[in-house]
């Protein structure tokens, strides 16, 4: 068996092992990383202010140090390898243009520091700008162009040197909402059709899930899950990334018997209902149901065995366009949230109505009580 396969899983790309990271010696901003990124997959790290997504980022591309640990990148310890030596593509949010260049020399300047003869720096830099449509703009300022559009050369800048690995720090968070959706297809689409790996860092929920192959969730310096957009929204594996991505009802209570693969809890407010444990739970655990708003619906339990029921009251009905949001007092809390489509059939509710309402057991994750 060859070192490769004796370190690494074939398709492991960038590999991190054992990394710390701390600026003054005791307090850990990285705690113990152990993390591969496969070869042509687009990871996204995803978590708060201070989680160490964005430290992980910039240990991977150079900017920052390792205190301890090792990173790979296609099985080749990176730790002591300089930036610029690491052949990957960077793009931050403040895009980083050199205002006092055209978008042609931006361009430009990464294939100059490669010693790059001049006609197929031009035949690179001509690509890179089909690929983002930006042609007809190469002999214009950063000044003259709109965020989007730089946004945009920033991205062809970060690909015009063919690096296997693109790294991004929040690239979309300076820009509208519909500028951003459209520039989350566009940065997809160039992933899809050029086969790179890229590692991806934002705090936009709706971004991780609209465009990652797999989602890397942080807090304190941890991962506490690693999976496919899927699986993190419908399967958390516990409470802080069941809060974290999306909406999300929690029901505080105990455990009081696990049987067939279903949690029978109390809740705080006195109701038991059944649930899924997304961990091994026994009698007497702490535990928070975590229920989705789409997933429940007004009436009774459809399906006795399978779907859950309880009654509680209206608070609030905010009308959102393609949904409506009845937040009700139930199971103990005044925030527990119901989203249904808006249809000319759906149920007409008013503040201070008694409702029930019903889920299925298998949309009600147990999870560890923080």
């Amino acid at each position: 068996m060859t070192e490769r396969h004796e370190r690494f899983g074939s398709d492991d790309y960038v590999v991190f092992k054992n990394v710390q990271k701390t600026y003054d010696g005791e307090h850990l901003i990285v705690k113990d990383l152990n993390l591969s990124v496969r070869r042509g997959e687009f990871l996204t790290m995803l978590g708060p202010s201070g989680s160490g997504k964005t430290t992980t980022l910039m240990m991977l591309a150079g900017f920052e140090t390792a205190t301890g640990g090792e990173i790979y990148l296609d099985t080749r310890p990176i730790n002591k390898v300089p930036p610029h030596k690491r052949g990957i593509g960077m793009v931050f949010q403040n895009y980083a243009l050199f205002p006092h260049m055209t978008v042609g020399e931006n361009l430009a300047f990464p294939l100059e520091v490669r010693k790059m003869p001049k006609e197929e720096r031009e035949v690179r830099i001509k690509r890179a700008l089909d690929m983002v449509q930006m042609s007809a703009f190469i002999n214009r300022r950063p000044a003259q162009l709109s965020g989007g559009q730089q946004q945009r050369i920033a991205l062809a800048r970060a690909l015009v040197f063919d690096p296997k690995l693109v790294l991004m720090d929040e690239p979309l968070g300076a820009l509208d909402k519909q500028l951003r959706e459209h520039m989350q297809f566009e940065i997809k689409r160039l992933h899809t059709e050029l086969g790179i790996t890229m590692v991806y860092v934002t705090h936009d929920q709706g971004e991780e899930l609209t465009m990652s192959d797999r989602i890397a969730v942080f807090n304190d310096g941890r991962i506490q899950q690693l999976a496919s957009p899927e699986d993190i929204y419908e399967r958390p594996v516990n409470s802080f990334v069941a809060q974290f991505i999306g909406e999300n009802n929690k029901l505080l209570g105990t455990i009081e018997n696990v049987s067939g693969g279903r949690a029978a809890v109390r809740l705080d407010s006195g109701e038991v209902i059944e649930a899924t444990p997304a961990t091994f739970m026994s009698k007497g655990h702490r535990t928070v149901v975590s229920i989705r708003p789409e997933r429940v619906s007004f009436g009774p339990a459809s399906e006795p065995g399978t779907t859950a029921s309880m009654e509680g009251e209206v608070l609030e009905i905010i009308y959102m366009g393609d949904i409506l949001r009845t937040r009700l007092r139930l199971g103990g809390t005044d925030s527990f949230i119901v989203k249904i489509p808006n249809s000319p059939d759906h149920c007409r509710l008013n503040p201070g109505e008694r409702v029930q309402v019903s889920w299925k057991v298998q949309d009600a994750r147990a999870l560890e009580a923080a």
